[in-house]
C-alpha cells in the first residue's frame, strides 16, 4: 500500500537496475536516434512535507553511452562529442524544486558536460511509491528536458548534400527513476 507524501521524507539512492537515463537526438534531419547511459549513480533527499526543500545529485559515466550501434557509440565517446577519456562524468545537481501539483515538480539544477555548466529546468512527474518484496520503499519519477548540445561544447556536425546537418542540435534527456529509501 502506498505511503503518504510526508512519509516519503528521507534519503534515497537511484536503483540502476530499474532506472533509465536516456536521450533522443535527430539524425540526418529525418529520424531520431535513441540511447541511454548504463553507468550512473544518484542520490536524493526528498522532503514530503515541503518538496521545495528536496535535493538531488546525479553522476553519469559518459563512456557508458549506448545507442545499440557500437561504431556510433565509439564516435560519441570521442572529442567530437562527449570526449569520455577527458570528461568521464556528466553531472547534475539541483538548485531548486518547485511543486506545481501533487504529482508535478519543476526541478532546476546545474548540468555539467565537458566542464561546461549550464542551468536547466526539468519537468518531473511523481509516478508513485511502493514497498518492494524486500521491504524497500521505492519512489518513481519521470521527467525530460530538451537541451542544446552546442551549449555544452558538443558541436561536431557534418553538412548533408541536400542541405541540413547530420546531427541535430536539440537533445531530449529522459529520466525514468526508481529510487530506494535508505535507513528505513
Amino acid at each position: 500500500m502506498p505511503v503518504s507524501l510526508p512519509e516519503l521524507t528521507g534519503d534515497y539512492v537511484l536503483d540502476p537496475a530499474h532506472t533509465r537515463i536516456g536521450f533522443v537526438a535527430r539524425h540526418a534531419m529525418v529520424t531520431k536516434v535513441r540511447g541511454a547511459f548504463h553507468q550512473f549513480e544518484g542520490t536524493a533527499h526528498l522532503d514530503g512535507g515541503d518538496p521545495s526543500r528536496s535535493t538531488a545529485q546525479l553522476t553519469i559515466k559518459s563512456g557508458s553511452i549506448d545507442t545499440g550501434v557500437e561504431q556510433r557509440d565509439q564516435h560519441l565517446r570521442t572529442n567530437d562529442f562527449l570526449d569520455a577519456p577527458n570528461y568521464p562524468d556528466i553531472t547534475f545537481r539541483t538548485t531548486s524544486v518547485e511543486p506545481r501539483s501533487e504529482t508535478e515538480y519543476g526541478v532546476t539544477g546545474d548540468l555539467t558536460i565537458k566542464d561546461t555548466t549550464r542551468p536547466i529546468a526539468i519537468d518531473f512527474e511523481y509516478t508513485g511509491n511502493a514497498v518492494d518484496p524486500y521491504g524497500n520503499l521505492r519512489v518513481g519519477l519521470e521527467g525530460s528536458v530538451t537541451i542544446s548540445r552546442k551549449d555544452f561544447g558538443v558541436s561536431w556536425n557534418a553538412a548533408l548534400e541536400g542541405g541540413g546537418v547530420l546531427v541535430g542540435d536539440k537533445v531530449v534527456l529522459e529520466f525514468d527513476i526508481s529510487a530506494i529509501k535508505q535507513n528505513q
